[in-house]
């Protein structure tokens, strides 16, 4: 694998160069769909490896944002009614934390999952608000639920994140009531099934999908995979 990657690696760089040998600052345009969610501590950490990836692509990401847990209640409940054995829990918390840290994630200690559903619409009505502050309420959710411990599914924390965002009151009220935002997710989930996604976070690159925070490097393979056959 070691040798897979430093070949592929230098497929990449000898895209970057002219026929007189100069080195060109475009980047190779890479399209990927994430499915994700923001009570997914894993899909915190796939974000930022994903992120990643921009020092050697020109990200094209299309954000699928698809509830995992629609049956929590408004008010949350413990952690240990998702139903994982207690061994199976501790081993995952483990890794997450390793993982966390690698990626410079402070994560909350958590006893509570939430439903996530209000703020996915939010995701989806920050859209129509431009790419930074979509980015802003992307990357406030996760922080609110997973670095704060905060329940995403109170009004509170949901206006609170939009405002610092820099999102439009208007458009926030709008997230909640507005059925375009519903049907957006039901299409993102729909689009799962289809690609075949069975849990998040998820990568959709060319017609590769690949399922949990892997390392940057097996993205990176997947990635220069999928340019080479698209051509």
């Amino acid at each position: 694998m070691g040798n897979r990657i430093r070949n592929i690696s230098r497929l990449a760089c000898q895209r970057h160069q002219t026929q007189g040998g100069i080195i060109m600052a475009t980047l190779p345009q890479l399209a990927v769909t994430v499915f994700s969610d923001y009570v997914c501590p894993f899909c915190y950490v796939g974000e930022r490896r994903l992120n990643r990836l921009a020092a050697r692509y020109d990200l094209q990401v299309t954000w699928r944002m698809v509830e995992i847990h629609p049956q929590t209640p408004l008010e949350g409940m413990p952690l240990e009614a998702l139903g994982y054995p207690p061994d199976v829990w501790e081993r995952m918390m483990v890794h997450l934390t390793s993982m966390a840290a690698m990626e410079n994630i402070a994560l909350f200690q958590r006893t509570h999952t939430y439903n996530s559903h209000k703020a996915l619409l939010l995701a989806e009505a920050a859209r129509e608000e431009g790419p930074a502050v979509f980015r802003a309420v992307h990357e406030g959710l996760f922080a609110a639920y997973l670095s704060h411990g905060r329940n995403l599914a109170e009004s509170a924390v949901l206006e609170e994140v939009s405002r610092q965002a820099g999102m439009e009151r208007s458009r926030f009220e709008q997230a909640l009531i507005e059925p375009r935002y519903e049907e957006r997710l039901r299409e993102n989930f729909a689009v799962a099934r289809r690609a075949g996604v069975t849990g998040v976070p998820a990568f959709l690159i060319g017609d590769r999908l690949v399922s949990g925070a892997v390392p940057v490097e097996s993205l990176v393979v997947v990635a220069e995979e999928a340019l080479l056959t698209a051509g």
